[in-house]
């Protein structure tokens, strides 16, 4: 689309130049561009492994994020995130009831549980630019072990 703007006004100026030679002229071109909002982002890892110690204290996993948006002013920017199965223990699924949290640190970022089924967000900012965080994910379980979550991150914007 900017070429076809580029071709546009370079056709324009070219043709008022040779109007010019021969009589003096003005006029107003308008050029309108549409771009569509863009995306790109870098997560830490895609797999939350935790390591349960002790049944009361939750086990936690950090992931690092940077986001980057190109939009228009005033839309909104998500990101979620989503499990892609169950908590894993080493030797397969978890037999213990768990919960899944998370607490967000930098622009934007949110804390709340992680949903069982679909997407969760996680981030969420207004207009385009880059953003970097953090998000801390704790694990409760009543039972010992090392889990593993593998899980989808996500970044949208209309």
């Amino acid at each position: 689309m900017r070429s076809l703007s580029f071709v546009v006004v370079t056709s324009v100026v070219l043709s008022s130049a040779s109007v010019a030679w021969a009589e003096s002229a003005s006029a107003t071109v308008v050029v309108s561009a549409t771009f569509n909002s863009r995306t790109s982002l870098s997560v830490s890892t895609d797999v939350l492994r935790f390591e349960v110690i002790s049944s009361g204290e939750p086990a936690l996993a950090a992931v690092e994020f940077s986001a980057r948006a190109r939009t228009a002013v005033g839309v909104p920017v998500v990101l979620s995130v989503e499990r892609l199965q169950e908590v894993q223990e080493s030797g397969g699924p978890a037999t213990a009831e768990s919960s899944l949290t998370f607490s967000g640190l930098g622009e934007g970022a949110l804390s709340g549980s992680v949903a069982t089924t679909g997407s969760t967000v996680a981030a969420r900012w207004t207009g385009g630019g880059s953003r970097h965080g953090q998000l801390v994910f704790a694990l409760r379980t009543s039972t010992c072990g090392t889990y593993s979550i593998p899980v989808r991150f996500v970044l949208s914007a209309p």
